[in-house]
């Protein structure tokens, strides 16, 4: 069994944004649901994520995860912790060499980061909250702090739900607009009176460009492609129930 995995074009670090194939799980989890706090079986899950970290080419104990709670906050990792034990925080950076950082996701922007040359990689959860709040130009920081160079930084931002699936009211795009000049142009009018489509990985490009950082966006929504993604969005328009989430990773 294969965990399937997409990888960006320039991204230089061993990496992967998993979809929802190749894994054990069952019913709404089916297949590769990676999140520990799901009411998926414990044992399907270790197995799923055993199956990642495989084709990470780390042991299991070596993928590490957060409690993500859509904020801002960045780990610095040098030693692994137990799988369902991380820290509250929605991004990670690492310089120890075999540990691979993970993000689960699914509509917000799994977005990964890598200097080649300093052998730092970062990976940060980015919904739209974290997002207008600063947590990729905090795992910049981060990184930079580590010693990588900003110039040498490469990121790529994964699948998410993209701007034709994204609905939101005044509550989302007032404070994104206020939060970037010309954030206005990641707006365009919905289906519904005082309603827009937004386009959050073209938002997060814009913060990562603003922040001096090369970026590529993989393209895919997860919204709307159900055979190879879980989606809250889509859950949620379908009337709620158990779902399962991707995850994306990126290794030292």
């Amino acid at each position: 069994m294969t965990a399937e995995f997409l990888t960006g074009a320039n991204l230089p670090a061993r990496h992967g944004f998993f979809t929802r194939r190749g894994g054990v799980s069952e019913g709404a989890y089916a297949n590769l649901n990676c999140s520990t706090s799901s009411a998926d079986r414990p044992d399907n899950v270790a197995r799923n994520r055993a199956l990642v970290a495989e084709q990470m080419g780390v042991d299991l104990p070596h993928l590490v995860g957060l409690t993500q709670v859509h904020g801002i906050e960045v780990v610095t990792v040098v030693k692994a912790w137990p799988a369902g034990q991380g820290p509250k925080a929605d991004a990670m950076v690492t310089k120890t060499p075999g540990i691979a950082l993970g993000i689960i996701t699914a509509d917000c922007a799994p977005v990964l980061f890598a200097d080649a040359e300093s052998g730092i990689v970062g990976a940060a959860h980015a919904g739209w909250r974290g997002a207008c709040a600063g947590v990729l130009e905090a795992t910049v920081a981060a990184m930079l702090a580590l010693g990588a160079a900003r110039e040498k930084i490469r990121a790529a931002i994964g699948p998410c739900i993209a701007q034709q699936s994204y609905e939101v009211a005044s509550d989302l795009r007032t404070p994104v607009v206020a939060s970037l000049a010309g954030a206005e142009r990641f707006f365009v009018a919905g289906q519904r009176p005082d309603r827009w489509q937004f386009d959050l990985p073209g938002y997060c490009l814009a913060r990562l460009a603003a922040a001096g950082i090369l970026a590529e966006n993989l393209g895919v929504d997860t919204c709307a492609d159900e055979a190879r993604f879980f989606s809250h969005r889509r859950r949620t328009l379908a009337g709620g129930g158990p779902i399962g989430h991707q995850i994306s990773v990126v290794r030292a």
